[in-house]
C-alpha cells in the first residue's frame, strides 16, 4: 500500500495535521540514536516557515512553537520515534463557510472531493501548506544528522514573477523579507509581490536550493536515481510545477562541448551536473531549482462548480500569501535534507565495511578551486 503521508526508506518521517485543525507535526522514525538536538536550529528553521513574518505574506499569526514528546531526552535522541506537535493557534475557519460547497480554482478541492467524496474545506486541509511544517520539522533533524557529516544547506529565491536575481549571495538570503539572494532585486521583486497584491491576483517564482559537501556516491543506478528521488521530493511540496538539476532546463540549449564538466585532478572544473551523474552524487555541489505557481487562492471572482457540477462563482477569502515561493525556501532545503540522509543512511547499510578508491586515497572530490 502507498504510503501517501511518510516519506523515506530508513529516514523515515510521517507528517500529520490540517490547515484548521487542532495541531500539526512530524514523527521521525529510523534517526540513529546519540544524534545532539540543537533545539534553536529547530526554532530558527520553523520561524523561516512561519506566516506572519512580514508584511510579504500571509498575515495568518501562528508562533508555530514546538513540543517534542517523544525520541528526544536530555537532548539526545534516543532511536526511538521522534514526535513533534505543533498546535494551530489562529485559524478562522468562518473565512471559508461560503465555499464549503464550492471548488477553488487552482486547489485540490475537486480532486480531493473526486477521490474521497468529502474534504475538508477550511483552508485546504490537508492539501494546504500548512502541512509543510512536518516537512520542516523532519528536515531540521536530518540536516543535524548530515551536519556530522560535514553537509550544510544554502536556499534563496532566485525569481519573481519577471523579476530575476542574478547574484547567489546566500547569507543576504537570510536577512531580506524577500528571501532573495540578490541584493539589487530586492527592490523589484517587492513591488512584483505588492502589485499582484493590489489587484487581488499572486505571483509565482523560483527557488534554488543547494546541499554544499554531500557524500560522494550517494544514490543508485537505474531507478533508483538520487536526481529522480530529489525531483519527486521536491514535486511533493505544493505550488512546486517544475523541477531541474544543475542546468537543467537551460542543457537542452548547450552542445556537448559546453554542458559536460571537465574532470581535473581536484575536482570538476564546473557544475552543469549539479552534483549528480548517472544517478549518483558526484561530490560537487547539489543544485535544484523549483518552479513554484501564483498562489491559488484569490480575492476576485472566478468561474467554478459545485459537488453537482452546476456553474458558481467563486471569491476566496482569508489570509493567503500573495506570493507563495518566499516561505518554500527552508520547505525546499528540508526535503533535499530529507533525500541525502535516507539515502546517506542507505549507504551506509549497504556498504558496510567496503573500502572504495575514493576512502582509500582519502580523497573528497568536489569543485576545483578557480586559477
Amino acid at each position: 500500500m502507498l504510503e501517501a503521508n511518510t516519506f523515506g526508506r530508513i529516514f523515515r518521517v510521517t507528517t500529520f495535521g490540517e490547515s484548521h485543525g487542532v495541531a500539526l507535526g512530524a514523527v521521525i522514525d529510523g534517526c540513529p540514536a546519540g544524534l545532539p538536538v540543537d533545539l534553536e536550529m529547530l526554532r530558527s528553521e520553523l520561524a523561516r516557515r512561519r506566516p506572519g513574518q512580514s508584511s510579504l505574506v500571509t498575515p495568518r499569526g501562528e508562533p508555530d512553537e514546538f513540543e517534542i514528546v517523544s525520541g528526544v531526552f536530555e537532548g539526545i535522541t534516543t532511536g526511538m520515534p521522534i514526535a513533534v506537535l505543533v498546535y494551530n493557534k489562529d485559524a478562522k475557519s468562518k473565512d471559508y463557510a461560503d465555499i464549503k460547497d464550492v471548488f477553488r480554482p487552482g486547489h485540490g478541492d475537486f480532486t480531493y472531493f473526486a477521490k474521497y467524496g468529502h474534504r475538508d474545506y477550511r483552508g485546504g486541509g490537508r492539501s494546504s501548506a500548512r502541512e509543510t511544517i512536518g516537512r520542516v520539522i523532519g528536515g531540521a533533524f536530518a540536516k543535524q544528522l548530515l551536519g556530522t557529516a560535514g553537509v550544510s544547506f544554502v536556499g534563496g529565491v532566485t525569481q519573481v514573477g519577471s523579476v530575476f536575481a542574478h547574484a547567489r549571495d546566500w547569507n543576504f538570503a537570510l536577512q531580506n523579507d524577500v528571501k532573495t539572494t540578490d541584493p539589487d532585486a530586492v527592490g523589484p521583486m517587492e513591488d512584483e509581490i505588492e502589485r499582484a497584491r493590489r489587484e487581488r491576483d499572486s505571483v509565482g517564482g523560483v527557488v534554488e536550493v543547494q546541499a554544499i559537501g554531500a557524500p560522494l556516491g550517494l544514490g543508485d543506478p537505474v531507478f533508483g536515481k538520487l536526481d529522480a528521488a530529489i525531483a519527486g521530493a521536491m514535486m511533493s511540496i505544493p505550488a512546486v510545477k517544475g523541477v531541474e538539476i544543475g542546468a537543467g532546463f537551460a542543457a537542452s540549449s548547450l552542445r556537448g562541448s559546453q554542458m559536460n564538466d571537465e574532470l581535473l585532478p581536484s575536482g570538476f572544473a564546473s557544475n552543469n551536473h549539479g552534483g549528480i551523474l548517472g544517478g549518483i552524487s558526484s561530490g560537487a555541489p547539489i543544485v535544484v531549482r523549483l518552479a513554484i505557481k501564483p498562489t491559488s487562492s484569490l480575492a476576485r471572482q472566478q468561474r467554478t462548480v459545485n459537488a453537482d457540477l452546476e456553474a458558481q462563482v467563486c471569491v476566496t477569502k482569508g489570509r493567503h500569501d500573495p506570493c507563495v515561493a518566499i516561505r518554500a525556501v527552508p520547505v525546499a532545503e528540508a526535503m533535499l535534507a530529507l533525500v541525502l540522509a535516507d539515502a546517506w543512511l542507505l549507504d551506509l547499510s549497504s556498504r558496510k565495511a567496503q573500502e572504495n578508491f575514493f576512502q582509500r586515497t582519502e580523497i573528497h572530490y568536489g569543485l576545483a578551486d578557480k586559477e
